[in-house]
């Protein structure tokens, strides 16, 4: 591995605005999957590109200094994509594209078609969904990640709903109701035309004629 000049563990040729660039994304991307070891390679080298001392980025990130200065010699020999994990043997597979797209059919559908009693998707819930359907796991940290990737929004339930429909009570009782009772006509009314005698009544005669 070789050694930048000036007593410097990084060459200034290896520090161009594209490799920033991919180490910021590299340290944000990780912090969302919650992959801790790689923001830590990450956050080491960019704060060593700011000026921090190996001594203070190890007490901070609670490493040793010689596991910063492995990083920063990474970094020095291949960039950015020397700090990303390696694929291990055994590693747990990914989602392929098409599967990413199938998942996105389902969440479209609903969680009810999927097999879920409630109406609404939960992270937990696509997590479980992505490991019983696709034999993978990710942390709960990067699902909404995912989600954002295949373009969906991640949404907090409101009580909108409730308000709305306590508010158009209020409105039904204090306007709809009274304008409805004004329409309506008199009880006398009623009673006098509902009350009319049938033909061929029984009632007794009180005019004067023959008993």
């Amino acid at each position: 591995m070789s050694r930048a000049k000036n007593g410097q563990a990084i060459d200034s040729s290896r520090i161009t605005v594209e490799e920033l660039v991919k180490l910021v994304v590299l340290q944000r991307d990780a912090k969302a999957e919650g992959d801790l070891p790689t923001w830590r390679r990450a956050t080491a080298v960019l704060g060593y590109l700011q000026g921090k001392k190996v001594i203070a980025l190890s007490e901070h990130l609670t490493v040793t200094r010689g596991s910063i200065n492995h990083w920063l010699g990474w970094f020095n020999v291949a960039g950015t994509d020397g700090l990303r994990p390696r694929p291990r043997p055994g590693a747990p597979p990914r989602m392929s594209e098409e599967q990413q797209a199938e998942l996105g059919t389902i969440i479209e559908a609903g969680p009810q078609a999927a097999g879920f009693f409630t109406g609404i998707w939960t992270g937990p819930m696509i997590g479980d969904l992505i490991r019983r359907r696709f034999g993978v796991s990710y942390h709960n940290h990067y699902v909404p990640h995912l989600l954002h990737k295949l373009g969906f929004s991640v949404q907090r339930p409101r009580k909108r709903l409730a308000r709305a429909d306590l508010a158009r009570q209020e409105v039904w009782l204090r306007k709809t109701f009274p304008s409805i009772k004004k329409k309506r006509p008199p009880a006398e009314e009623m009673s006098s035309s509902e009350m009319k005698p049938a033909s061929g009544s029984m009632a007794r005669s009180t005019e004067p004629g023959p008993a």
